[in-house]
């Protein structure tokens, strides 16, 4: 790993393996993992069940979750270790955008807007890319019980602001990976050669695909 990753986020939409992967990548650099609890949110069901009763309360959680978490990380010492997360504090507000109605997100907005937020700058991010079709059947694989109300047209509009917002994002240096078909997770040999390519990454951006046309 080059010696400036010292914060990598892994980041994509629900399903697609984000979490599993931090957890993995932790390992294999000694790292702290920072990982969202999304079932310790008391409204995700309720979101899942009825997204237009249970948008708010499910995001105004998650955005106090987050702002928590990450005021901690920067409390701690400059010396800290790697750290590995699951998230971008940016992804709070993408999925506010795309779960609230307007009056809703105007409400989001002015709540965000008084906190006193500094998330750490990543070093590297990853951001892992599957079609709706394969995040319904890898959720329905994990089984966890209010997944099942998650629906493919959620999905298909929660993938399309994540390309939205990777286009335009400049901030760290960003591998865009294809992991439709791959499972780092239980398959070593897709596990090391995208942690090869992990390790490769110093800045710009650059696509990992393990199908062969286009890769680094």
């Amino acid at each position: 790993m080059a010696a400036e990753h010292r914060f990598i986020v892994v980041e994509g939409p629900i399903g697609v393996g984000k979490t599993s992967l931090a957890r993995l990548l932790a390992q294999s650099f000694s790292a702290q993992a920072v990982l969202e609890d999304a079932a310790q949110n008391p409204f995700l069901e309720r979101f899942y069940r009825s997204p237009r009763t249970g948008a708010l309360p499910a995001q105004l959680y998650f955005l106090f979750q987050r702002c928590q978490q990450l005021a901690a990380l920067n409390q701690q010492d400059l010396f800290a270790p790697v750290r590995v997360a699951d998230y971008l504090w940016e992804k709070d507000r993408l999925f506010a955008r795309i779960t609230l109605d307007e009056a809703e997100f105007a409400l989001y907005e002015q709540v965000s807007g008084r906190l006193d937020v500094h998330p750490p700058r990543p070093d590297l991010v990853v951001y892992l890319q599957a079609p709706a079709d394969v995040l319904l059947e890898r959720i329905a694989r994990r089984a966890v019980a209010y997944e099942h109300y998650i629906e493919r047209e959620y999905l298909v509009r929660l993938n399309e602001a994540y390309a939205r917002f990777f286009h335009e994002y400049e901030a760290a240096p960003l591998l865009i990976v294809n992991a439709a078909a791959i499972d780092p997770v239980n398959n070593p040999a897709d596990y090391a050669e995208l942690l090869g390519a992990i390790r490769r990454v110093k800045h710009g951006r650059l696509y990992y695909n393990p199908m062969g046309a286009r890769g680094i």
